[in-house]
């Protein structure tokens, strides 16, 4: 990952599971990182323990739902970094599980907000800085969830889905202007949604045993792999990090 030193990241949805792994790594890498969530507290303690050894780090308060905070995250990285390398849209709910017929629309809204009009801000923020600097990498977080229905997810399935054709339609549209946009489908990792996921009780993934589930720093390794020159070739569709050859490729125990 030595070639990610000196680059400018955004990641959302940073203040614990995957987004406080990767911004750890990047911090690691000499990548300069602003890390976002809806509130502050913990990022900013994520991003004291970078800049405490060594690295560069912000935290900013940003509800992705919104268009206006997400553009703000564009133009402090820019300001504060000087530039804008990587975006990693990584902010995701799946909380509250419930079939549909029992859903909570408001709720439901809501995921959709955060999901995936949430990635669509973070596209349309980033890819017009990127686009005029000829360059950029975006990872957008996805899901096995993506191209397979799942009782009880339907807010989640669907938006996976929608993320999906942001990430084929951004490819279609910017490849050419050099920016590299590809999504992440890291199977199931320990994080606290799984808590909510076990403890909904619905489907079969809420059965699966703790230890089946794969590392945060697992999926941090393989968002800052795509990143670099070797995973130029994956773009526009969503690396499965659960295949072996995925994680031969990164460096991961298949």
């Amino acid at each position: 990952m030595q070639e990610l030193r000196g680059q400018a990241a955004i990641i959302t949805g940073a203040s614990r599971g995957i987004g406080a792994a990767t911004a750890r790594l990047f911090g690691e890498a000499g990548v300069a990182v602003l890390l976002a969530a809806r509130s502050t507290g913990e990022i900013e303690a994520i991003a004291a323990e970078i800049r405490g050894k060594g690295g560069k780090a912000e935290a900013v308060a940003c509800d992705v739902a919104d268009y206006t905070p997400v553009a703000g995250l564009v133009d402090r990285c820019r300001d504060t970094f000087g530039r804008l390398d990587i975006l990693v849209n990584n902010a995701g709910v799946i909380e509250p599980i419930a079939r549909l017929g029992a859903s909570d629309p408001a709720e439901w809204d809501r995921v959709v907000d955060i999901n995936y009009k949430g990635v669509y801000h973070g596209l349309r923020a980033a890819i017009p800085v990127m686009e005029a600097q000829g360059s950029g990498v975006i990872v957008n977080l996805s899901s096995g969830a993506a191209t397979g229905a799942l009782e009880g997810w339907s807010h989640y399935c669907s938006t996976k889905a929608a993320v999906l054709s942001l990430t084929r339609c951004a490819d279609k549209e910017y490849r050419e202007k050099g920016i590299r946009v590809c999504g992440l489908s890291p199977g199931t990792v320990a994080t606290e949604m799984q808590v909510l996921i076990k403890a909904s009780g619905i489907n079969p993934v809420s059965q699966l045993d703790p230890s089946v589930h794969i590392p945060a720093e697992w999926v941090a390794k393989a968002i800052a792999w795509l990143c670099t020159k070797d995973a130029s070739d994956i773009a526009g569709e969503d690396l499965v990090l659960r295949e072996p050859e995925s994680r031969r490729r990164i460096g991961l125990p298949v």
